[in-house]
């Protein structure tokens, strides 16, 4: 019997892996291989067959939207399941590609079971599926955070201090990283203002403001420092916390024409803003994983407009 084989099309390695991980520990009987871009994936797709392309939608050289419509323009590939994984959840963005003859739809940050069960509902519609489950599916790994970290570290011992920390992070007092102090201000973004009650410790030195999509919701943000690699923000704690490793779009406004930016990446550390365990404001290093030139190009300017903070070093 053949393997069902996946095509899985992101310029972000972060997002890749995590992808064929997924697919891998479900399917163990899955053939997988990936592209950093439509360009690498026409090429791909022009030599060899494929039950399913997975693809991201804002890529350089060739985007996801540019793909599909290649696709649906040859002959042997007008009826391939095609699914956009990506952070362009909008109404005129998913009534774009469904008019350029997408299959299905899974907006970023997804789960794992939101992403198989888009999988299993392309692969069926063309009578993939039972080939596919008869490969005798594993059980899930619950800890796919692990899985993310491998991803990310090749293999080797992590290195990263706060992804060896217990599942909530707040048992214990953690240090602050600063002061409390007055609510911040809106400043250059325009999205919603967190308003603290009057009796918490609200974050300081906020330099704008943002929204952050988590696989367990949408938070409205503090950013309070900025570079090319990653984003410091901070966000009101709820019931429901973070995961170091949890993948997640940070959503940008700014100017006149509230232009957006759809920022793609990972929580790399969490910690408690106050010094206090039960803090109510919780500090996040959001990591970055776009390699597209324009979101580049795009946070290049805000950093420009003062939105970063100089105290701030990329990496750090």
């Amino acid at each position: 019997m053949s393997k069902v084989s996946v095509l899985v099309v992101d310029d972000a390695s972060f997002i890749r892996d995590l992808v064929k991980k997924c697919l891998r520990n479900y399917f163990p009987g899955i053939r997988i291989e990936d592209a950093v871009n439509g360009k690498k994936a026409q090429a791909i797709l022009a030599r060899e067959a494929f039950d399913l392309v997975l693809c991201d939608w804002e890529m350089p050289e060739m985007s996801g939207l540019e793909l599909l419509t290649w696709c649906r323009e040859q002959d042997n590939l007008k009826t391939m399941p095609f699914v956009m994984v990506t952070s362009r959840g909008d109404k005129e963005n998913v009534v774009q590609a469904i008019q350029a003859g997408v299959s299905g739809y899974v907006s970023k940050p997804f789960t794992n079971e939101q992403l198989l069960t888009k999988v299993k509902q392309a692969l069926n519609k063309v009578g993939k599926l039972d080939t596919l489950m008869n490969s005798a599916p594993t059980k899930m790994n619950s800890a796919f955070g692990n899985d993310s970290l491998s991803a990310l570290t090749g293999g080797k011992a992590a290195v990263i201090a706060p992804a060896a920390a217990p599942v909530n992070p707040f048992a214990k007092p953690v240090a602050a990283a600063s002061a409390p102090a007055a609510a911040p201000s809106r400043g250059l973004l325009n999205s919603p203002p967190i308003k603290p009650p009057a009796s918490s410790a609200a974050p300081t030195g906020g330099r704008g403001q943002g929204q952050l999509r988590l696989p367990n919701g949408i938070q409205q943000c503090v950013i309070k420092a900025l570079s090319l690699k990653e984003a410091l923000l901070v966000v009101k704690r709820t019931d429901t916390l973070p995961q170091v490793l949890d993948s997640a779009v940070l959503d940008l406004e700014q100017g006149d024409n509230a232009e957006t930016a759809r920022l793609n990446g990972y929580l790399h550390a969490i910690v408690a803003h106050e010094q206090k365990p039960d803090s109510e404001w919780l500090q996040l290093t959001f990591r970055f994983v776009d390699q597209d030139a324009q979101k580049l190009d795009y946070i290049s300017r805000l950093i420009a407009r003062g939105t970063a903070q100089k105290h701030f070093v990329p990496g750090a």
